[in-house]
């Protein structure tokens, strides 16, 4: 009897619930929006627009905004001091002159998102370059073999400092401060008593920076197929969640973004084309960055990258392998420094004992943080590392046409780096305080 009375009442409940549903689909529909705020875009037009950016600059989720907006601002300013700073060879220079620090800085921002931090990258870049140049100039190697040597290597000593980090449990800070000793003391043993090692600048390094694509087609080639693919993938990522009922951005909005990238891009190939044409070094950036980008968002290696960085424990109990992780990021930091080691040597067309030394690690790291990828972990983009080194070689340049004495250029790169750890800061409070972090 009991059962039965049972029975009756959970069909009763069930009968109401489905008849709730029924009868109150306004009310459930305004349910989600309200979980939802990003629903709004697409049905209130450009006041959803601005409701959506008001809830985003409240729960601090800034993204690339402050950066860009820095760029906009950087530029105003020096080229209101001196007409040469937007100029094609000025533009020019800056994107071939950001590319080694940009490589380097690639690989930073893997590391960061581990919430770690590498401090071996200058001198393993400077020992790359040591060894590309000895075995293609001393031991007449090819110069591409000598390269895949370098980059090898490089990978090998940021395996090798991940393992002494991820297996035997020693503070990546010490480890990789460790390394920056070895590694610039092993670069200059490699170099031996001469210290410098020239290459031949119409060889397969040298012509990593002085290369260029000289065909007016190329650089309008590249910026619409740059165009194109993003518009592709956006609207079919759109398609693909929309298939599936989650909150995608409006056709309207897509339209948008891909018309302003489209003003960038071909107004950068026009530039390219007033001087010497399409940089090469240019060219490869963009790849890595965008494979680079692809292997963090659009696959599981990815995802386990950013869950670690998120919770070490989470992602040990979700079967995550913590310590091959941690191995392969820093080997990919090594790579990547050992890439960025041999585009500065192609610069100068040598390998010598500055090399990696100076201010090179400083502004790697500081064009990952500058750029946007936090300090803390779990947050960032390879995209930051191009924003955060277009901040710098900038502010570099524009010092450099108003003869700016050297320890004012480093006093004003730090103020700009403390004001981005500061936002950083500043936003992670708020996230927690909005309850998204």
């Amino acid at each position: 009897m009991s059962t039965g009375n049972k029975t009756s009442t959970n069909k009763t409940s069930t009968a109401k619930q489905d008849a709730t549903v029924v009868e109150n689909p306004e009310a459930a529909a305004a349910a989600v929006t309200a979980v939802d705020p990003r629903l709004l875009v697409r049905e209130e037009g450009l006041a959803g627009y601005v409701g959506e950016f008001k809830r985003k600059m409240k729960a601090g989720e800034l993204g690339s905004i402050p950066v860009i907006v820095g760029l906009i601002v950087i530029c105003v300013v020096f080229q209101s001091l001196n007409p040469a700073f937007l100029s094609a060879q000025n533009i020019n220079d800056i994107t071939v002159t950001m590319v080694g620090t940009g490589m380097i800085s690639v690989g930073i921002v893997f590391v960061l998102l581990l919430g770690e931090i590498d401090l071996s990258v200058g001198s393993v870049s400077g020992a790359a370059s040591a060894i590309a140049a000895v075995l293609a100039v001393n031991q007449g190697w090819p110069e591409w073999l000598a390269v895949l040597a370098a980059v090898a290597a490089g990978a090998a000593i940021g395996a090798a400092h991940g393992f002494f980090f991820a297996v035997l449990g020693a503070p990546a800070f010490a480890v990789t401060l460790a390394g920056l000793l070895f590694w610039l003391g092993f670069m200059l043993q490699t170099l031996g008593e001469n210290g410098t090692i020239n290459l031949d600048s119409d060889g397969f390094i040298g012509r990593l920076t002085t290369y260029f694509f000289s065909d007016i087609a190329a650089a309008y080639g590249l910026a619409a197929l740059v165009t194109a693919v993003f518009f592709l993938t956006s609207f079919l990522g759109n398609r693909r969640r929309e298939a599936v009922g989650v909150p995608s951005r409006p056709l309207s909005d897509t339209v948008l973004r891909t018309a302003l990238l489209a003003v960038v891009s071909f107004a950068a190939a026009f530039m390219y084309n007033q001087y010497k044409g399409l940089p090469l070094a240019t060219v490869i950036f963009l790849v890595f960055l965008v494979g680079t980008d692809f292997l963090l968002r659009r696959t599981s290696y990815g995802r386990k990258v950013f869950a670690l960085g998120g919770s070490v424990e989470a992602s040990r109990r979700a079967g995550i392998n913590v310590t091959a992780i941690r191995i392969s990021v820093f080997a990919i930091s090594g790579g990547f420094a050992a890439i960025g080691g041999l585009f500065l040597a192609s610069k100068i067309a040598s390998a010598n004992q500055s090399a990696g030394t100076g201010d090179l690690l400083m502004n790697a790291i500081a064009a990952a943080v500058i750029g946007g990828t936090s300090l803390f972990g779990g947050r960032g983009r390879t995209w930051n590392a191009l924003l955060g080194v277009l901040v710098i070689v900038s502010i570099q340049y524009g010092l450099q046409l108003e003869s700016i004495a050297e320890p004012v250029k480093y006093m004003i790169t730090a103020g700009v780096l403390l004001t981005t750890v500061v936002i950083d800061s500043v936003t992670r409070k708020t996230q927690k305080t909005a309850g998204r972090a």
